[in-house]
């Protein structure tokens, strides 16, 4: 029981960390006037490249799990959730499953914006 909290800690303490740099980084890319995200943008290639490093790193190296859910499920997760998933598509496709990697993919892409939508039409 002890140890399940000491990683919910470690999973909000990394949270916290990266929500806050989410939130620097989109500001500092809100300075510029342009019409594309590109602070999302970057934060979603950034979390992308940083998830699959590390991990790649935790399978040839040990990290604890409470580390490896600190930072994966924390601070990754509050930094972006795209990272998440372009890394579950990309195992998917590595693992032989190219048809499930492609249907991930198009279909989260195709069913989050109409999810979007319907949001945004329920919320008027």
């Amino acid at each position: 029981m002890y140890d399940q909290f000491v990683r919910y800690l470690a999973i909000a303490a990394a949270g916290s960390v990266g929500a806050v740099l989410r939130y620097v980084v989109a500001n500092q890319f809100g300075r510029f006037s342009l019409r594309f995200p590109l602070g999302t943008f970057f934060i979603n290639i950034t979390g992308s490249f940083f998830l699959g490093w590390f991990l790649t790193y935790v399978t040839k190296h040990h990290v604890s799990d409470t580390t490896r859910l600190a930072i994966a499920t924390g601070f990754v997760g509050a930094y972006t959730t795209f990272s998440t998933f372009m890394y579950e598509s990309s195992q998917l496709d590595l693992d032989g499953a190219r048809f499930e990697a492609i249907v991930n993919l198009v279909s989260s892409l195709i069913i989050g914006i109409a999810a979007v939508r319907l949001g945004m039409m329920l919320a008027r």
